[in-house]
């Protein structure tokens, strides 16, 4: 069992709350936490036009937004989008999709020791493949 509110129960929490934020966008969850090419994807959603692949990241912080390690954005650098990359074009050579594939990143901030939300950014083609 995850113990509450440790990394990996904030990373858990974080991608619940982003896969609700974009079901109420309009899409549908097809996979969460995938593993493929020896990648994992954390959310892989579609709409009418998109097949989105997206990596979610969390942080626990103050009523400022700001901590030490920077917006969560910022942790996707070059080696975790080249995962997110690889594990895709994986996907999409096993389940290939006639909608445009997407890479995003959603951000969630919860307030320090608590699961309140305070802010979710959703960054649609954060990147290109």
């Amino acid at each position: 069992m995850i113990k509450l509110f440790s990394k990996a129960y904030i990373g858990q929490y974080g991608e619940k709350v982003a896969c609700r934020f974009l079901r109420r966008k309009g899409y549908r969850i097809v996979a969460k936490n995938h593993r493929e090419a020896h990648k994992e994807i954390d959310i892989i959603a579609k709409n009418k036009d998109y097949i989105t692949f997206v990596e979610v990241k969390t942080r626990s912080v103050d009523d400022d937004f700001y901590n030490a390690y920077g917006t969560p954005a910022s942790a996707v650098n070059s080696a975790k989008r080249s995962n997110l990359i690889t594990g895709a074009r994986a996907y999409l050579r096993s389940n290939p999709s006639n909608r445009q594939p997407r890479m995003d990143v959603i951000e969630v901030y919860l307030k320090k020791g608590s699961k309140k939300v305070l802010r979710v950014n959703h960054f649609e083609g954060a990147y290109h493949a």
